[in-house]
C-alpha cells in the first residue's frame, strides 16, 4: 500500500470504525505496545482543557525553538489539512512521512480496530519516535483519561480551563469534566492547572495521586498593566520564585501563555528575557483572533465553539469596536450549546450570515437563526463561501466582519480568503 495517498489512507480511517468517538485506552494501548509508542525518551508536556490547549501548545513551541530545542507536536483538529497536526521543528510533516507511520500503525494493528483519531495518535508517535526530538507537545483531544494522547505518560501535565462541552462524553457539569481531564495527571508528576476557579475535582485527583499542585492565581500568575506591559511570575520544581515584568503583551490569551511559562518552568527550561521580549508578541495560530483587512473591512477569524470560549472572545471584542458595524458569520455544530454562543455574541452582533456546514453533525443555517433574539437581521446561506460572499456584499469601509463557531466554519472561510487577496 506504499503508493496510497494521504488523501486515501484517511477516508480508510474514517470508515475502518463504526464511530467517530470511542473512548478508551486498551485498543490503542494495544498497538502502541507492539509498536514501542506507549513511552517517550525526551520530556513530554500533555496539554488538556476546554479552551486553551492550542494557544498553550503553540507558545511552548514557539519558545522551546527559540531557545534552540528541537520538537515535535500533536494538535487537534486541523482547519484546512491534516498535516497540521503533525509538526516537527514548527513544520507541517509531509504527505509521505505521514503515510508510512500510518501504514506502520496498520501493520501493527492485527486485527484491531482504531478510531480515525486513535490511528492519527499513534501515527504522530510513530513519527515522534523515528525523528527523535527534544520535547513532545502533545494535546489532547477529548477529554484526557481515556483519549489516546494519554497513554504517554507526561513529564508535566497542563490543564488550561474547564467548561462545559463535549458532556454528552465527559459528564453534565464542570466536576465530572474536570474529573476526565484530570485523568492526565500522573504520580509525582507537576500539574499545572490555568482555571482560576478549579473544580474540587481537578483538586481532588491531584491530590490522590500526589502530583504536584500550579494553579493559576497561586503558584503562577500573569498580569497586564495600563501601559499595555505584560508581567509572568511563577516557580521552579524546588519552590524558587521567578519573575519577569514589563514584558511586551503576548497576541495570545495571556492565562494560556502563563500556562506554558510554569510548565516550562517545572521542567528548567524557562527562557530569559531575551527570547520572551523577541518570541511572546509575534506567536500566532491560524484561526485564533486572527485578523485580516480586505478592502477596509476588519475581518477576525476564531474558531470559539462553546459558551466560555466565546465569552472570552466576545470581551475582546468589546475592548476594541470598530468605527462601523459589526457582522457575524457562523456555523457550528449541533452538539454545541448554539443558544448559549448565540447569545454572548449578539453583544457584538449587528447582522447575522448563517451558513449550513457539511457532515451530519452540523446544525442547520436556518435552526441557528431562530436562535437569534433582538433586532439585528439574520439571513441564511448554503456553505461558508455563499455566507461570506453575502456579508462582504453588505460591508463597508470601518466595519468588522467576525468568522466563527466551529472549525469547520474558520477553515473554509481562509480558504475562501485565499480565493480573495487583498485588492484582487
Amino acid at each position: 500500500m506504499r503508493d496510497t495517498s494521504l488523501a486515501d489512507w484517511l477516508g480508510k480511517l474514517e470508515a475502518a470504525h463504526p464511530s467517530q468517538i470511542d473512548l478508551g485506552l486498551d485498543r490503542v494501548l494495544a498497538v502502541a505496545k507492539r509498536l514501542g509508542l506507549d513511552r517517550s525518551a525526551c520530556p513530554v508536556i500533555t496539554v488538556a482543557g476546554t479552551n486553551g490547549k492550542g494557544s498553550c501548545v503553540a507558545t511552548l513551541e514557539r519558545l522551546l525553538l527559540a531557545s534552540g530545542c528541537s520538537t515535535g507536536v500533536y494538535t487537534s483538529p486541523h482547519l484546512r489539512r491534516y498535516n497540521e497536526r503533525v509538526r516537527l521543528d514548527g513544520t507541517e510533516v509531509d504527505d509521505a512521512r505521514l503515510c508510512a507511520a500510518i501504514e506502520a500503525v496498520d501493520r501493527a494493528r492485527e486485527g484491531v480496530s482504531l478510531t480515525y483519531f486513535e490511528h492519527g495518535t499513534l501515527a504522530a508517535l510513530q513519527v515522534f519516535r523515528e525523528a527523535a526530538p527534544d520535547w513532545l507537545l502533545l494535546e489532547v483531544g477529548l477529554g484526557g483519561r481515556l483519549d489516546a494522547v494519554n497513554i504517554v505518560a507526561p513529564t508535566v501535565a497542563v490543564v488550561t480551563s474547564i467548561g462545559l462541552d463535549h458532556q454528552d462524553w465527559l459528564g453534565p457539569d464542570r466536576e465530572s469534566i474536570g474529573r476526565e481531564k484530570a485523568g492526565i495527571f500522573r504520580a509525582g508528576i507537576p500539574a499545572v492547572v490555568g482555571d482560576r476557579d478549579p473544580p474540587h475535582s481537578l483538586h481532588e485527583t491531584a491530590a490522590r495521586l500526589g502530583s504536584s499542585w500550579y494553579a493559576i492565581g497561586d503558584a503562577f500568575d500573569e498580569s497586564t498593566r495600563a501601559s499595555g506591559d505584560w508581567s509572568w511570575r511563577g516557580c521552579g520544581r524546588d519552590g524558587a520564585r521567578v519573575e519577569y515584568t514589563r514584558l511586551p503583551a503576548p497576541r495570545l490569551l495571556g492565562s494560556n501563555v502563563a500556562c506554558a511559562l510554569q510548565a516550562l518552568s517545572l521542567c528548567a527550561a524557562l527562557p530569559g528575557r531575551d527570547v520572551l521580549e523577541r518570541v511572546l508578541p509575534h506567536i500566532e495560530i491560524e484561526g485564533r483572533m486572527q485578523s485580516l483587512q480586505r478592502g477596509g473591512v476588519e475581518c477576525l477569524l476564531d474558531v470559539a465553539h462553546n459558551p466560555d470560549g466565546m465569552r472570552v472572545l466576545v470581551q475582546r471584542l468589546l475592548a476594541a469596536p470598530p468605527a462601523g458595524r459589526s457582522v457575524v458569520v457562523m456555523g457550528a455544530m449541533k452538539d454545541k450549546d448554539c443558544a448559549g454562543i448565540i447569545a454572548s455574541l449578539a453583544a457584538v452582533a449587528d447582522a447575522w450570515f448563517f451558513c449550513d456546514l457539511p457532515g451530519d453533525r452540523a446544525e442547520s443555517a436556518a435552526r441557528l437563526a431562530g436562535f437569534v433574539q433582538g433586532a439585528a437581521p439574520a439571513t441564511c446561506h448554503a456553505g461558508v463561501s455563499e455566507a461570506l460572499d453575502a456579508a462582504f456584499a453588505a460591508v463597508v469601509p470601518g466595519d468588522r466582519l467576525l468568522v466563527c463557531g466551529s472549525f469547520h466554519a474558520v477553515g473554509p472561510a481562509l480558504d475562501w480568503f485565499d480565493e480573495h487577496p487583498e485588492g484582487a
